[in-house]
């Protein structure tokens, strides 16, 4: 299958004996594209991911990276994309510019060293050992070396798991530049916060099937945690039934209505009309993170799609592409 897409799936399906890890994905990802890959463990998102890498053959389905079969097309693919693992073995005594120019030397085009010191904002400490680092620098050393290789394409594996949150939005302004440079990037990630900061579009994945994908701020439309209705009533006031809600623990009525224009009409109408004072009156609109929870469900255990086998490998790994 060729696509002019970066990333392009069909029917992706995957097993481990009897249990389906993934189940029929459909993806597309256009060049130059932020997209995160959102799911509980166990969904299907390292399985799908890793066949993406090359890492892990399908069972069925046909799959397009950068126009290349990653499970037939490896060698010309690998110097194509770079991969952001949630750790690393860097050697620590190396500084900055010598861990970037070793990287630089496993492939045939590399970018410039001090370039790519420069994009992630290493300069300053380009002669620093890697022991001498923050969390926050670290991981842009991290991107550093995944950029050596000047790929096209780049895989982002949880980039800010453990961060204090200045160090996740020094992440965050390095993977915008990436997309400043045109770059497109897959990124998988639990915090929704940072997938709606940082994504064009997301797909969320449970049961190893996509059940929603789009921009973050329409991820939510036609669910029913998309729009609330929340107001407080003076003491010893009720609405009539149809405009009633849940009332919260601190004392705040929460409504989710089928129509919001109406519904407002009608609160407000039977307020102005008994001389009502509706304190906190708002209208909240679903975050990322309230679609997820009622799209996924409860959190699963970790089951084959964990793949730390695969994963420990990939982290030890070391050869020229």
């Amino acid at each position: 299958m060729r696509s002019s897409a970066a990333i392009e799936v069909r029917g992706l399906v995957k097993r481990y004996g009897d249990t389906l890890a993934v189940d029929g994905i459909d993806l597309r990802i256009e060049r130059g594209e932020i997209f995160a890959l959102l799911g509980p463990n166990g969904a299907g998102k390292t399985s799908t991911v890793e066949i993406l890498e090359g890492y892990r053959r399908r069972d069925a389905g046909e799959v397009s990276v950068l126009g290349y079969d990653p499970a037939t097309q490896r060698r010309q693919l690998k110097p194509l994309i770079g991969i952001v693992l949630q750790s690393t073995g860097v050697d620590r005594y190396l500084t900055v510019a010598e861990t970037v120019t070793m990287y630089s030397g496993y492939y045939p085009n590399p970018r410039p060293s001090d370039e790519v010191i420069e994009l992630v904002g290493l300069a300053g400490k380009r002669d620093s050992r890697v022991s001498k680092l923050s969390g926050g620098q670290q991981r842009r050393l991290d991107v550093a070396i995944a950029l050596a290789g000047n790929p096209d394409l780049l895989f982002l594996d949880e980039p800010t798991t453990g961060f204090d949150p200045s160090a996740r939005h020094e992440a965050w302004s390095v993977v915008k530049n990436l997309a400043a440079l045109g770059k497109t990037v897959l990124l998988t990630t639990h915090y929704m916060d940072e997938a709606q900061y940082l994504a064009d579009r997301v797909a969320l994945v449970t049961g190893g099937r996509i059940v929603a994908e789009g921009p973050p701020a329409s991820l939510g439309q036609g669910q029913r945690s998309a729009t609330r209705l929340r107001y407080r009533l003076p003491a010893g006031q009720t609405p009539p039934p149809e405009l009633t809600g849940t009332t919260m623990p601190d004392g705040v009525t929460e409504l989710v209505p089928d129509d919001l224009t109406l519904t407002l009409n009608r609160l407000t109408g039977w307020a102005i009309e008994h001389g009502v004072s509706l304190a906190d009156l708002e209208v909240v609109r679903a975050s990322l993170e309230d679609v997820y929870l009622e799209l996924t469900g409860p959190p699963a255990a970790p089951g084959p799609d964990s793949a730390q086998p695969v994963r420990a490998r990939r982290r030890g790994w070391r050869r020229a592409p």
